[in-house]
């Protein structure tokens, strides 16, 4: 294992540090917690709080700042953060307005979350949440009940984070959670595994010439391994998984997210954009919104996810306004 870090124990505290130092004018971290939060909030509004297990960077520490999260908690590597962490979130970024939690759907996170907003609520602060389970490669993997949530994620936060600034009520915010979790799906291709600091060797290991469909972002197994194949070739694959969730209909409008997994150069992303791009065509579907890069990794694993959202209202001016973050 090579890997530019002091202790592997001590990686996520000595990650936060340079975080909140790197970017000291747009967040801050909290004293006695592994939780980022927004340096200052401009006006009072729902606060925003998602996080989990950390090694998904920049997720969801780089999401916060005005318009997206107002504080991201950070567990142990791939290990869901305390309620207790949690809870000193939720205290720390309400602004009198309420909370809304955005969680994705590993069986930790959804306790302990649950468990932080019954904290919160003995507190008088109104909480309300929403699981994302967006990724359509499998059901009831490990850590899971029902479908993982993955890089769809990022596009709640900057949706529900555009209609919190606007000043929505957090039953509006919940409302909204609801009836886009559903539009948002995601599926991916890993070409190598990810190696935990602490564990010191990747979670699996595939051959020189293997890849995997529809692993999860922390290792879970996906749905089906192969040889190696052209980017078209897994253009059309993950695309036709797709189109089967969402059942396609000529003239459909629809935003995308191609997201690299930690060790995927951008060379072989905008590879990738390219291909799907002559898939859409054929389907005669408009992709108005587009989005290239790392959002949602896994560490050091090769590999990609794409996510479509079937965009409704006003949500493409949501995710077309700007925001104030690290990494959006």
């Amino acid at each position: 294992m090579k890997k530019i870090i002091n202790k592997p124990e001590q990686v996520v505290q000595d990650m936060l540090a340079g975080l909140a130092y790197a970017y000291s004018d747009k967040i801050k971290k909290l004293p006695q917690a592994d939780v980022i939060i927004q340096k200052e909030f401009k006006q009072p509004q729902v606060a925003l709080i998602s996080g989990g297990g950390s090694g998904h960077e920049p997720s969801h520490a780089g999401f916060v700042g005005d318009g997206m999260l107002s504080a991201a908690v950070c567990g142990a590597v791939f290990t869901s953060p305390t309620p207790d962490q949690i809870f000193e979130a939720i205290q720390a970024a309400d602004q009198g307005q309420g909370v809304f939690l955005i969680i994705k759907n590993y069986s930790g996170d959804v306790m302990n979350f649950e468990m932080a907003k019954d904290l919160a609520e003995m507190e008088d602060i109104a909480v309300d949440y929403v699981v994302v389970d967006d990724d359509i490669a499998v059901e009831d993997s490990l850590y899971t009940q029902g479908k993982r949530g993955v890089a769809g994620t990022i596009l709640v936060h900057k949706i529900l984070g555009a209609a919190a600034r606007r000043g929505a009520s957090l039953e509006e915010i919940k409302a909204l959670a609801d009836q886009l979790v559903p539009q948002i799906k995601t599926i991916g291709v890993a070409l190598s595994g990810a190696t935990v600091p602490e564990v010191g060797q990747p979670g699996f290991v595939l051959d020189d010439n293997e890849m995997e469909y529809g692993v999860g972002i922390h290792g879970e197994p996906g749905y089906r391994r192969e040889a190696l194949k052209p980017s078209k070739d897994l253009a059309e694959e993950l695309i036709h998984k797709l189109k089967d969730a969402f059942d396609f209909q000529s003239g459909e409008t629809y935003g995308v997210l191609v997201n690299g997994l930690g060790a995927t150069p951008l060379m072989e992303l905008f590879v990738f954009t390219h291909d799907i791009a002559q898939l859409f065509e054929a389907e005669h579907l408009t992709i108005p919104f587009k989005k290239v890069g790392d959002y949602m990794t896994a560490i050091d694993m090769a590999g990609l996810s794409v996510t479509m959202i079937k965009l409704q209202d006003n949500w493409l001016d949501y995710l077309n306004e700007s925001v104030d973050t690290i990494a959006w």
